[in-house]
This record gives C-alpha cells, sequence and structure tokens, in this order.
C-alpha cells in the first residue's frame, strides 16, 4: 500500500482510536483523579514541555504520579524506582502505565500518535547529533519500537537507534505489531525503571 495512503489511514486510526479510548476508560480516569487528589496535594496532570515533530514544542498530559514541584528536587528530570517523589498512587500509576493514558488526548488533537518514539526534553534534544535528530521526523507515540524493545532498561543511545529504524521502516502492520506488544509489556511490567533501578538521564 502506498505510504501516503497508509499515513492517512495512520491519523484516522489515531483520532478514532483516541476518540473512543477516552470514552471508554472515562471512568476508570475518574477513579484516578479521586485517588490522585486524596493522595497529594498538588493537580491532578502533570504537564511539562516536550519537543514533537520538527522540533515543535508541546505539552503532553500525564496523571500526576509524583509530589508538586519534583522536577525541582532530587533527581530532576531523572526517576529511580524508589524515588523518594514517588506517591503511593503514583507507583502504581506508573507500574501499570496508566498515567500516560491521558496522552490519547494529545493524540485527538494531533500532536501524538498512538505509535511514535516517546516525547523528548528540550534538554535532550540540545545534545542530539544529527542521526538523533531523526527522531523528530514524526509525531512522538504513547507507545513505539523503542518502548517494546526494553522501554527504560535501554541506554537513550539504544532506544533513540530503535526509534529512528523505526521511522526509516514505518509501516501501518509495524504499528499494529508495537501495539499488540505493548499489552504483554504492562501485563508483564518489564522496563519500567532502568538497570540499577534509575532511568538513563541522557547526559
Amino acid at each position: 500500500m502506498n505510504k501516503k495512503i497508509q499515513k492517512v489511514i495512520k491519523r484516522i486510526i489515531d483520532f478514532l482510536g483516541a476518540l473512543v479510548g477516552l470514552i471508554i476508560l472515562s471512568p476508570l480516569f475518574l477513579i484516578v483523579t479521586i485517588l490522585i487528589k486524596l493522595d497529594s496535594k498538588g493537580s491532578v496532570f502533570f504537564k511539562y514541555e516536550r519537543i514533537s515533530k520538527d522540533s515543535k514544542a508541546f505539552y503532553p498530559f500525564k496523571f500526576r504520579t509524583m509530589k508538586e514541584g519534583a522536577i525541582k528536587e532530587g533527581l530532576g528530570y531523572n526517576v529511580a524506582e524508589n524515588d523518594e517523589r514517588i506517591t503511593k498512587i503514583g507507583n502504581f500509576l506508573r507500574k501499570w502505565g496508566i498515567d500516560e493514558l491521558p496522552q490519547l488526548i494529545n493524540v485527538l488533537r494531533g500532536e501524538m500518535s498512538l505509535v511514535g518514539p516517546r516525547p523528548t526534553f528540550k534538554y535532550q534534544v540540545e545534545k542530539y547529533s544529527d542521526f538523533q535528530r531523526k527522531r523528530l521526523l514524526v509525531k512522538p507515540g504513547i507507545t513505539g519500537w523503542a518502548l517494546i524493545q526494553g522501554r527504560n532498561l535501554l541506554s537513550w543511545e539504544e532506544r533513540i537507534k530503535y526509534d529512528v529504524w523505526y521511522i526509516e521502516n514505518w509501516s501501518l502492520w509495524l504499528d499494529f505489531k508495537i501495539l499488540f506488544k505493548t499489552i504483554s509489556l504492562i501485563i508483564f511490567k518489564r522496563g519500567v525503571y532502568g538497570r540499577g533501578g534509575i532511568n538513563d538521564p541522557f547526559i
């Protein structure tokens, strides 16, 4: 099938998938919202600038899993398995990937895709080589090829290589394969944190 047609179909799938997903998950979102408010002070969502396709800035939605203002404390952008900044409900949300689900809003708005490289921080992009910048040729995704290859167990260098491979070999079939494998990844909770219980900070 022609790649242009596939891209149109991908956007239709993204839009319908995000819309249906948000409708089905709305009761869960309500429960999570209540639990977050009961567990700690602060907003329900965590929004921090990330970089999208063509180096454009945007703000992905995530359920807040750490105490308010956590990014200014401890490891900053980075997170460890036993990080004291993570709330009780936040620990559960992170393990099951529930904190990422509000990004369906970003998919609906056309800022993200269901499948693609994970959103990256501006400070990381500023350190990218020309090869690594290829990662910004497509919209970021809720899940992706690098994520199912090892998630945070991989170094950023490894993840970006997988992301570039995905971009160069993309097809709708590959997207379906990634979506299917993401389910098993969540069930077995593999790679939530990096080697040694701490994520690679990309420094």
